[in-house]
């Protein structure tokens, strides 16, 4: 695209509370962006039917002057902008009012493809969290690695835990980011960013290299990750947060949203335990589940694979001591305290342990602290 005709666009997307609706609004009764420029304020007010900033000679000066530095900036750093009206554009997004119109990506992913999951939560992942998002995309990979992206805002915990767990399955995936790139933030997340960039995925933002970045951003960038997907899941939450308003986002586009559930007394778990009991989103523990619920159909040899994982998970060297104990009792229940004087594993490990074994579907906790296995 010419820098001239760029230039207009880029300017036109930067408009205060600009989204695919107002956009759409203006465009209907101009003729191009370059109009809305070049139009005297007198005109766009009329045109317009209202007095607001936007028709101010001065406001919209500036917007292009910032817009011919950001071409500068985009051009020198290999940055790639996709506008709403191009057929790159995600299609996805332009069934959320207040999506962006326009995007700055690094890298080369296709944002169309068939199957495109978000999994947001705490930034205080438990390794019972992480090991839950790592099983959920593995699940999903294994049934449609070539046609699944899985989209996160490159944030600690869960963001990270689900980046890292895509890349590990050799599947696409996408951060979106609450700031231009001409940064990365956490810095710390520099070398898994690169490195998705590597792998087919991108690193995506509606944020310039000169917009500050602030608190707000973050929690404006959570619409672009709803928006993306065709569902959204919560892996682990408290009642308040950025995956609390990511979740009740995608809800409000009539996008599938799912959470994983937890113990009544975990504070991480607390908020997709509200999702759940308010009926926002489904109870979901595998990423079988989340299939089924999309109504997606893996490949056969694909849903083999996941049964197998399902049927015969992966146990750590601390957990399967605890595993092979409970299993010698043939089903029948085992008080805590016995699997404690017996193993001799701090109680603290022990309960982490009988958590992440009955999230593999091997165990079950039932009343009075007691514990048996699951037959499979």
């Amino acid at each position: 695209m010419p820098d001239e005709a760029l230039k207009y666009r880029m300017a036109f997307a930067a408009i205060r509370g600009m989204g695919i609706d107002l956009a759409q609004k203006l465009l209907d009764v101009l003729p191009d962006e370059a109009a809305f420029f070049t139009a005297s304020g007198d005109e766009l007010q009329r045109l317009l039917q209202s007095r607001s900033k936007i028709s101010d000679s001065g406001y919209r000066r500036k917007l292009l002057d910032m817009a011919e530095e950001e071409i500068r900036f985009i051009r020198d750093n290999g940055i790639n902008v996709t506008y709403f009206t191009a057929p790159d554009f995600p299609a996805r997004l332009l069934n959320a009012p207040d999506a962006p119109i326009l995007l700055y990506s690094k890298g080369r992913c296709d944002l169309n493809r068939s199957k495109v999951v978000s999994i947001v939560g705490t930034r205080n992942a438990s390794p019972y969290g992480t090991r839950l998002c790592e099983t959920i995309v593995a699940d999903l990979a294994a049934a449609f690695k070539d046609d699944l992206i899985v989209v996160s805002g490159l944030a600690y915990g869960i963001d990270i835990a689900a980046h890292r767990a895509a890349l590990h399955e050799g599947v696409a995936t996408v951060g979106v980011l609450a700031h231009g790139l001409n940064t990365l933030y956490p810095a710390m997340h520099r070398s898994t960013a690169n490195e998705m960039v590597k792998s087919g995925g991108a690193l995506l933002t509606d944020y310039t290299s000169h917009d500050r970045i602030c608190r707000a951003n973050f929690l404006a960038r959570n619409r672009i990750v709803a928006a993306l997907a065709d569902c959204t899941i919560v892996v682990e939450s408290a009642e308040k947060g950025g995956a609390m308003v990511t979740a009740g986002i995608a809800s409000s586009y009539n996008r599938d949203v799912f959470a994983l559930p937890g113990r009544t007394t975990d504070q991480y778990s607390a908020g997709c335990n509200r999702l759940i009991n308010r009926n926002v989103a489904s109870l979901v523990t595998s990423g079988d589940d989340i299939i089924k619920a999309m109504q997606w159909e893996p490949a056969p040899d694909a849903g083999r694979t996941a049964r197998q994982r399902e049927l015969f998970p992966e146990l750590t060297d601390d957990e399967e001591p605890v595993y092979q104990f409970l299993k010698k009792h043939n089903g029948d229940p085992v008080h805590i305290n016995t699997i404690y004087t017996t193993l001799q594993i701090p109680m603290s490990q022990l309960l982490g342990l009988l958590i992440d074994l009955e999230f593999k579907g091997l165990v079950t906790a039932l009343p009075g602290n007691r514990y048996s296995t699951i037959s499979t």
